[in-house]
């Protein structure tokens, strides 16, 4: 049978690498040397629409952490126009996700930049127990810890709120019909233009969306419930500051441990 042990860094170890009793290898651990003493990973998990990047925005400038948004990542790669780019925007007009094994690669690669010295926060990452899986061995190379915050939201309210976003086509602005609208309906209050609706807010490809993410990360809550990193906040109608100070009191709980 195929050995399939991984390293900590996400691989399998390297022929002729020792491991310790707790099967880390050797060689792995030499990542620990570039974060701080105290650094950990904030995961913060939840379905597409759920508010992880405003929480990320708010929290970043307090932890002096890197803000790692896989969206982000991902939109670099379309606006590029690269092999990738065109793969990944085919995959999300059919509301579908993005292979493990390409999320991962890219994740390792960002956690490794000097940013991430003092820590970092996963904004939509992981969702699948492959990733998740992943993600524990690129951590314990590192001699990092993790808090997960799952931002529980209804889905019928994440459908209304993610149609109603808009974006202007000139220079890339967003709106929210429901919580920033434009100065002029329509209109980018930047460069005038009239806003259209990405491929990707469209009600039919939500939904898909958030039935491949119920089909592939909801395993995801009793995965990291298991490890005792889970911590549940309610996001669904709560302004964005409440869940902030929510998330800020878990942080604090966690590193008096």
């Amino acid at each position: 049978m195929e050995d399939v042990r991984r390293s900590s860094s996400g691989r399998k170890p390297a022929e002729g690498a020792e491991e310790d009793g707790l099967g880390v290898d050797t060689e792995a651990s030499s990542f620990s040397s570039i974060y701080a003493p105290g650094a950990f990973a904030l995961i913060l998990f939840g379905p597409p629409g759920s508010g992880k990047g405003t929480q990320a925005k708010l929290l970043v400038t307090e932890l002096g952490f890197a803000h790692i948004s896989t969206g982000d990542i991902l939109r670099d790669h379309i606006a590029a126009e690269d092999a990738i780019g065109r793969q990944v925007m085919a995959m999300m007009k059919n509301g579908q996700l993005v292979p493990d094994e390409l999320v991962n690669q890219m994740v390792e690669e960002r956690i490794g930049r000097p940013d991430c010295e003092n820590g970092f926060i996963l904004d939509g990452f992981p969702r699948t127990l492959g990733q998740a899986e992943n993600l524990g061995w690129l951590l314990a190379a590192r001699g990092l810890g993790h808090l997960v915050v799952h931002l529980a939201v209804d889905y019928n309210k994440l459908v209304g709120r993610l149609t109603a976003r808009r974006q202007c086509p000139q220079c890339g602005t967003l709106y929210n019909l429901l919580s920033k609208s434009p100065l002029v309906a329509g209109r980018c209050d930047i460069e005038g233009a009239n806003l259209v609706i990405r491929p990707d807010d469209q009600e039919m490809v939500i939904r898909k969306r958030l039935e491949a993410y119920d089909a592939q990360t909801r395993p995801l809550i009793e995965y990291f419930r298991a490890d005792g990193s889970l911590h549940e906040v309610e996001a669904s109608d709560a302004p964005p500051q409440v869940i902030a100070s929510q998330v800020r009191q878990l942080i604090e709980e966690y590193r008096g441990r």
